[in-house]
């Protein structure tokens, strides 16, 4: 990782921490108080880490297009973590993926409980299109399409999508379009909302959204594809939650249909297409260059 990427990294989340409390309890006097415990849930998850990879894309593809000082692309971002973080807290549950690590640390209902997890979750994907609404930065139109494209890229049409395929595949074998086309639901399509809520808020043209759209549909598969290899060959101490539960539990993977080696190439693949994506940006998307590279190289 370069400097200039790693400094862009640790900014973006000196950003988002800087913002969390008032992500988990929202000030002013006309906003009823949220629950003490349900708070410090909402904190407990949202702080606990994480490569905040959607929101930083966000940031990125909006510094691509000249807003860089992500003023303008803090709010989309906000709502992205949100997002990822509620569909992280149920992914673990017992019901989903039962696990009992997150990001090196108890997964929350295990750190709380099931009720507690459940209506946390749900209380992040809300505050996410609050976050948007609320903001005083974006025009009404800025607002109404992000709220599309959040809400289709977290729904059914999208994240949850995916969610029910991959539930539903355990134990069953896919051919390699039908693995790309559940992973573009549910890894790509908050990738791909990320490029374009940052593109949206810096007022990019069809044609800049339509490339960013390109970009994060391959580096959204080249995520799951890493996700997947370090599944296999990461270093549990590294990953921060439990390794090879995906093969133990017997769930269609890339490594599972390619080979540790195939999966390699693929992934590579992936990233030389996605940054033939961005062939039509000069040198303000080196940022999102960077970051796609990352994302392959990645060992957590």
């Amino acid at each position: 990782m370069s400097p200039e990427l790693a400094r862009f990294l640790q900014d973006c989340e000196q950003d988002f921490q800087q913002a969390l409390p008032a992500l988990c309890q929202p000030p002013g006097s006309d906003c009823p108080a949220v629950p003490g415990g349900l708070a410090e849930a909402g904190a407990y998850s949202l702080g606990n880490g994480g490569k905040r990879i959607r929101p930083v894309l966000c940031h990125a593809a909006a510094a691509a297009l000249g807003a860089a000082d992500r003023t303008r692309s803090a709010a989309p971002a906000h709502a992205l973590e949100l997002i990822h973080t509620y569909s992280l807290i149920h992914d673990d549950l017992p019901a989903m993926d039962d696990d009992d690590l997150r990001r090196g640390q108890p997964s929350l209902h295990r750190a709380y409980d099931e009720a507690t997890a459940i209506l946390v979750g749900d209380g992040l994907q809300a505050r996410a299109f609050e976050v948007i609404a609320g903001s005083d930065v974006l025009d009404a139109a800025q607002k109404v399409a992000m709220i599309g494209v959040l809400a289709r890229a977290s729904g059914m049409q999208g994240m949850v999508g995916g969610q029910y395929i991959d539930i539903h595949a355990t134990g069953t074998d896919m051919d390699l379009a039908a693995l790309q086309a559940m992973h573009q639901l549910k890894t790509g399509a908050l990738i791909r909302a990320a490029l374009a809520l940052g593109g949206i808020a810096a007022g990019a043209s069809e044609a800049q959204l339509r490339a960013l759209d390109d970009y994060g549909r391959h580096i959204g598969l080249a995520f799951q594809v890493v996700d997947d290899i370090l599944d296999v060959d990461g270093d549990p101490s590294a990953l921060g939650k439990t390794g090879g539960k995906d093969a133990a539990a017997n769930k269609p993977t890339y490594v599972k249909l390619l080979g540790l080696d195939g999966a390699r190439q693929e992934a590579q693949q992936l990233l030389q297409a996605a940054l033939t994506a961005l062939e039509t940006f000069g040198a303000s998307a080196d940022r999102l260059r960077e970051l796609a590279r990352y994302i392959v190289e990645r060992d957590r």
